[in-house]
């Protein structure tokens, strides 16, 4: 008469404790016993046994009776691990269920790269200031969108190397170097360096010095491209060509991968600056894409970092994903994104962190941003010039797999585990004591709802319906948020 029966699918006890608790009775699944959990998708029930979760609560067997007298009635309140396992053109309006329909809209890596990108239209927010740049593979007119993306990155790159080699700091963007990134280039001041003289840095024979020149052409255009009419790029100028651009890209790797030399003269040095800043006010991932061009691979349609892939060559992005477009192949099937080359390290570490957040309606939309979050270390320290999971994915079930590095810093968790208060004391002693609550926590609100906002027309909204989510973000040197992807079911058992 109360209407409070429960049915739960899956090795769940803390919900059906504290359901019980208050007064609630369980209404068990067919063949469902109280002494093993029942079989589901996923890695939870895999994860209570190898924790050792007490999972037979029920010693005198009070609740298996209880459960076979309300057999035959309705359950109010329904948990499962997917929202297939429920008809939902049979529920009453007075059912409510921990599923909406067509959430991968902004749960899947493709449909949340597709519908960021219609952010705009339904609310005054950039998806470019929180989410790294993302395309399709799948699609023909996304995989060309990559390829150029990737080459005019790979012009600003160089930029950024030949100022970091000869010396200079680029004002206003300079950003501290990491720990674990071995030596770095001593700043010399610009009062210091012969002016009109060419300077060559870098071992080995110097590639031609055109190449600088083709780089500051690419980015000139690039920001008249980007509406800077202060700019006036030489209309005698060719575009480059694919011919031009495989070229270029050899060279390039030449210079990042193995240290060539590059000539660089006062002229060229003062240009690479101006446009540096010029497009830093027009791109917001200028800052954090680095300057090795790394990019992140990732298939669609699997979880927990498998088959994800990190490199900084184009060629081996497309082989990775099936060469050229295949006639056949399937859009969305495989996305890149760009890699996040500055993050916050902690004793010269990446970690990501896992924020949960609740959706009680989509209409208003209302969203209950959970208090306590979670960090995930990598088990190696953090290097550009080593691409392995190791030490760029954060995924509990990859790291598991790893051995921690030698010399690994005292102060980093065993278990590659630490609680959102021990950053925020982390925070406090390197004497950045307000960024958590003044940048973190409110960036990554913003991030969630920009995020759902751009699918709440796609979802299937049901009164009475609630959708629990695990979202994942690293945070840039500055301390700025960046948001990976949003999981649907994600696991609630203990990793550590």
């Amino acid at each position: 008469q109360e209407k409070k029966i429960f049915t739960v699918q899956g090795p769940y006890p803390v919900i059906r404790r504290l359901l019980r608790a208050r007064g609630w009775v369980e209404r068990k699944l067919p063949g469902a016993g109280s002494s093993r959990p029942e079989q589901h998708h996923g890695s939870q029930e895999k994860q209570l046994q190898e924790e050792g979760e007490q999972w037979d609560e029920d010693p005198d067997g009070i609740h298996d009776l209880m459960s076979r007298l309300v057999q035959d009635q309705v359950p109010y309140f329904i948990w499962t691990n997917r929202l297939g396992a429920v008809d939902c053109r049979l529920l009453r309006q007075d059912q409510v269920v921990n599923h909406y329909a067509r959430v991968g809209a902004f749960t899947t890596k493709e449909g949340l790269c597709l519908n960021l990108r219609n952010l705009p239209w339904f609310d005054q927010a950039d998806p470019d200031t929180f989410f790294p740049r993302c395309y399709r593979l799948g699609s023909v007119e996304e995989r060309q969108a990559f390829i150029e993306d990737f080459r005019l990155t790979a012009a600003r790159s160089l930029l950024k190397v030949a100022l970091e080699r000869a010396g200079d700091a680029l004002v206003g963007t300079e950003q501290p170097p990491k720990s674990g990134e071995g030596p770095v280039a001593q700043r010399v001041p610009r009062s210091h360096v012969p002016h009109p003289m060419p300077s060559t840095v870098g071992p080995g024979p110097p590639l031609p010095p055109q190449l600088v020149e083709e780089a500051l052409q690419v980015c000139k255009q690039h920001l008249g491209s980007l509406g800077h009419q202060d700019i006036e790029g030489d209309p005698r100028s060719p575009h480059m060509t694919g011919t031009d651009w495989d070229r270029f890209l050899r060279d390039y790797y030449c210079v990042t991968h193995e240290g060539a030399r590059l000539a660089l003269n006062g002229t060229q040095r003062e240009q690479c600056q101006a446009l540096l800043r010029r497009l830093a006010g027009r791109l917001p991932q200028l800052g954090m894409e680095g300057s090795c061009n790394v990019w992140i691979l990732k298939p669609g349609a699997k979880s927990r970092g498998r088959g994800i892939v990190c490199t900084a060559r184009l060629e081996e992005v497309l082989r990775l994903a099936g060469g050229c477009v295949a006639p056949l192949a399937r859009v969305g099937e495989w996305v890149v994104q760009k890699y996040v080359e500055r993050p916050l390290l902690i004793f010269g570490t990446k970690f990501d962190i896992r924020q949960w957040f609740l959706v009680t309606d989509w209409n208003p939309l209302t969203v209950w941003f959970y208090r306590e979050s979670y960090l995930r270390f990598c088990s190696q320290p953090f290097s550009l010039h080593r691409l392995d999971p190791a030490r760029h994915l954060c995924n509990v079930s990859i790291q598991k797999q790893c051995g921690p590095a030698r010399g690994r810093h005292p102060r980093l968790p065993p278990d590659q585990t630490w609680s959102c208060q021990q950053l925020q004391a982390y925070l406090a002693e390197v004497g950045r004591a307000g960024a958590w609550h003044q940048v973190m926590v409110p960036g990554m609100k913003a991030a969630l709802v920009g995020a759902l906002r751009s699918a709440q027309d796609l979802v299937g909204s049901r009164k009475g319906s609630f959708e629990l989510y695990g979202a994942d973000f690293i945070f840039g040197e500055d301390c700025q948020p960046w948001l990976l992807e949003i999981n649907a079911s994600p696991t609630m058992a203990p990793s550590s």
